[in-house]
């Protein structure tokens, strides 16, 4: 009890008690017992896989054998794997594998919540902070990743855009303790090389120029040096999951990624869609207006920003100067969201098609313009924060009937846009799909293959022609000669199994997508593979030339860029381990 009444007596308790309230509200379906269904349904499955790779001593994850209709899948060599980790950490706390799905959608409600209440804070004071936590949490589009899409990375990722703002922001302007916002900004951006990739690429430009703005503001360009430790600290940190990502992509079909259904053209959103429509639903993206799912910026953070807008306009035609951008953070770092909110629901529309084309080979990947509003509900909630900045602004000077009244009616003004917000965009926040799931039936019968082909496509392995049509049935069998293979054990990172062959020349098909880092063992000497002109679906073969009993085992290795990126991510958590260690032994 004791411990309790001195947290909520910290400066930022109660503060961070009534946000975690709020997006505990807007998870609340997630508390039901059973699943729901959305759009990636392979959350569960990749838990699963994680696990198995704990289980089998596989760290960092990288190759899962389940899926590729179980013929086996470089999944973690490229997906972003950080929601994946955690919820192995949840797991530990006895929660099912739907369970653990569930409290991760809650997670990520509840701590993007938490950390757009800090930078709202360090930007608008603690009201402002709350403001625009709320609005962050309530923002449709954050229940379209997480009740209908299920994009759970791209909802992870969000938790740390917030994060990047506030340390570097801080980093610029503090002057003591520096290396605390060095360590901060690299374990943020750490956060978003391993959430999400296509949010690096199209995230990165507005930090850019988001740190930018403040060294010239604050002119101090001698804090690039520090930015650039930080980034070089987050690299390191992430590099075991970046640089195989960037070095190794050329060994999966990235095209598949690019076209038919992926194809960026076919999924711009409308004005309608954006600004007014109230429609509601968990169908895909289709071709031309008439989607199934929705894509609102939310009408609260749109008329505010708009609101806004107005006011810096009448602020530039009345001073006609624009100093007044620099007079306080608050007031820079707005402008800065008002563009940002602006342009990223501009690149939502097929208007910005020629940015596209110009930027096509890199924003290709993005596939769906509308992810865009990721960073479009994180702009707009943060300048909604301004409100209650600028209600003290105006409450100091109370010579005017209208101060007088903001200056009375403030708190009213703050609880009314609050529960406007959340009362407009209740119905958005919840499924009606919950059905009697558990993880027996998710893992078993058609569900169970349905995952094992699902996203089959997004990192197939360049030597398989097709995907696997039918699911695997056995470890290897023989395609020449003739013999029996007994004791078949298959694990993540491994298989084996006993060969007896009777006739020779005899080929032994390896039912594993090949991918580089399988080497062969037979008799525990290294033994050659190959996959035939006629193999489409990218399984490696081996030869036998005498009769006899043979031991064959399968090991999945690093290749040189996974060793570099495993062991300077190594040294890089190490070092920053032993430095805070020193840093809190010296104290």
């Amino acid at each position: 009890m004791k411990s309790f009444l001195r947290f909520i007596t910290r400066p930022n308790s109660l503060a961070i008690i009534l946000v975690v309230l709020f997006a505990l509200i807007a998870s609340r379906d997630l508390f039901q017992i059973g699943y729901w269904n959305h759009h990636d349904d392979l959350q569960a499955m990749r838990v699963l896989e994680m696990e198995k790779c704990f289980m089998d001593g596989q760290f960092p994850c990288r190759w899962v054998p389940d899926m590729g209709y179980g013929f086996g899948y470089p999944l973690f060599n490229f997906y972003p794997p950080l929601p994946y980790y955690l919820g192995q950490v949840i797991r530990l706390f006895g929660f099912t594998f739907l369970g653990t799905v569930k409290a991760l959608g809650v997670l990520a409600f509840v701590a993007s919540g938490v950390t757009m209440y800090f930078l709202g804070k360090e930007l608008f004071g603690k009201k402002g902070g709350i403001l625009a936590s709320i609005f962050y949490v309530w923002a449709p589009y954050h229940s379209v990743d997480v009740f209908v899409r299920g994009a759970y990375n791209e909802a992870f990722a969000m938790i740390w855009f917030p994060l990047t703002f506030l340390f570097s922001l801080k980093l610029i302007k503090e002057d003591k303790k520096l290396y605390k916002w060095i360590i901060g900004l690299a374990l943020a951006w750490f956060g978003v090389f391993t959430s999400h990739n296509l949010m690096v690429l199209i995230f990165t430009p507005f930090f850019g120029i988001w740190t930018l703005l403040f060294l010239l503001k604050y002119k101090k360009l001698r804090r690039l040096p520090h930015l650039v430790i930080s980034g070089a600290l987050a690299f390191g940190l992430a590099s075991f999951f970046t640089l195989p990502v960037f070095f190794e992509k050329g060994l999966v079909q990235v095209d598949t990624l690019i076209s038919g259904f992926f194809d960026y053209t076919a999924h711009f959103t409308t004005i309608n869609q954006l600004f007014f429509s109230r429609f509601w639903g968990d169908g895909p993206s289709l071709w031309g207006p008439q989607d199934e799912m929705p894509f609102p910026i939310g009408h609260f953070h749109w008329v505010i920003a708009l609101i806004i807008a107005l006011y810096f306009g009448y602020r530039l035609l009345k001073s006609r100067k624009l100093s007044f951008i620099t007079e306080s953070d608050a007031i820079t770092a707005s402008i800065f969201f008002l563009l940002m909110g602006a342009f990223t629901a501009f690149m939502t529309h097929n208007k910005s098609t020629f940015i596209w084309k110009a930027l096509e080979s890199q924003l290709a990947f993005v596939q769906f313009p509308w992810r865009f509003l990721a960073l479009n509900i994180f702009a707009f909630s943060a300048l909604a924060g301004l409100v209650t900045y600028l209600l003290d602004r105006f409450r100091k000077d109370k010579t005017k009937l209208l101060n007088f009244a903001l200056y009375q009616y403030e708190k009213l003004i703050l609880i009314a846009l609050i529960i406007g917000v959340v009362a407009w965009n209740w119905e958005f926040f919840g499924t009606d799909t919950f059905g009697p799931v558990t993880d027996e039936s998710k893992f078993s019968g058609v569900a169970w293959e349905l995952q094992q082909t699902a996203g089959i496509y997004d990192y197939l392995p360049k030597t398989a022609n097709t995907a696997p049509k039918s699911p695997r049935e056995v470890l290897a069998e023989f395609m020449e000669g003739e013999g029996e293979i007994v004791n078949e054990k298959d694990a993540t990172k491994w298989s084996s199994f006993d060969l007896k062959v009777d006739e020779v020349p005899a080929t032994i098909r390896v039912n594993t997508i090949y991918f580089p880092g399988w080497e062969l063992y037979v008799n525990e000497e290294e033994r050659e593979t190959f996959i035939p002109e006629t193999e489409e679906w990218g399984r490696y073969y081996f030869t036998i030339d005498e009769p006899g009993y043979y031991n064959v085992r399968s090991e999945f290795h690093n290749t040189p860029i996974r060793t570099a990126g495993d062991y300077i991510s190594l040294v890089s958590w190490t070092g920053l381990g032993l430095f805070i260690w020193r840093k809190r032994k010296s104290k």
